[in-house]
């Protein structure tokens, strides 16, 4: 994955895209006899540990994120209306960075809190001996049924993921922040492992489309011999030239 310049992530292709599902698939259920000894353990922590979760999982909020994205979109793009040559160019540039943390993030967000909702897995606090998995399909009310993906694992991911295109080397410190986000909704007693994983996973994946999406309308990135790189910003960095 590390790779940013392949059009999808973890070796994914049209060709084994059900093979793809089907790993995951696996992965699941395996992870799935480790649900209650790691949410147990997560939640037995010491208070102060447990304290410092709550603040980091806060991180996993996409309102930080998608709210700003939005107004620097909107204004740069009402701006760039108005203005002439470089600084027009700069604030296009500006435009599609914004809008490609809105849409990378909010989309694979928007489908987390669609299928959570679908799915309607009971939330950790909901185990019982009797009834370990509990479900309320199509639960679009009960906050304890809407377990599965992670939403916070989904935002980090995915955030973690655009970031990583839009800088490189931003890769490793970006996941490892996300790893820590998501991990949180463990400790705080919010998700199981596998709601974490799922939403990590959708995170990334969706991030990806989001990329490709850009790539096939030719918005800020670009394809050429299978590999997809993001456009120089060439305008605004002309302006700091100056």
């Amino acid at each position: 994955m590390t790779d940013l310049s392949k059009p999808w992530p973890f070796g994914l292709s049209r060709r084994n895209a059900l093979f793809f599902l089907a790993g995951f698939a696996v992965l699941i259920v395996l992870l799935h006899f480790l649900d209650r000894p790691l949410s147990a353990w997560g939640t037995g922590l010491p208070h102060d540990v447990r304290a410092v979760f709550e603040w980091i999982t806060e991180w996993g909020e996409s309102g930080w994120i998608l709210i700003p994205a939005l107004v620097a979109w909107l204004v740069a793009w009402l701006l760039s209306l108005v203005t002439r040559d470089n600084i027009k160019r700069a604030l296009a540039e500006v435009a599609s960075v914004a809008g490609f943390i809105l849409l990378g993030v909010g989309l694979p967000g928007l489908a987390s809190a669609i299928l959570k909702r679908v799915i309607g897995r009971g939330r950790p606090e909901t185990w019982t001996v009797d009834n370990p998995l509990s479900f309320q399909w199509l639960n679009w009310g009960a906050y304890d049924y809407q377990s599965f993906p992670s939403g916070h694992a989904t935002t980090a991911f995915s955030l973690a993921a655009v970031v990583a295109f839009l800088w490189p080397r931003a890769f490793w410190p970006a996941m490892a922040c996300a790893a820590l986000i998501a991990f949180s909704r463990i400790v705080v007693g919010a998700h199981y492992p596998t709601d974490i994983t799922a939403g990590a996973v959708l995170g990334v994946l969706g991030a990806y489309a989001v990329r490709e999406l850009f790539v096939a309308r030719g918005w800020l990135f670009t394809s050429s011999d299978g590999r997809t790189e993001r456009r120089p910003l060439a305008a605004i960095t002309g302006l700091f030239r100056r």
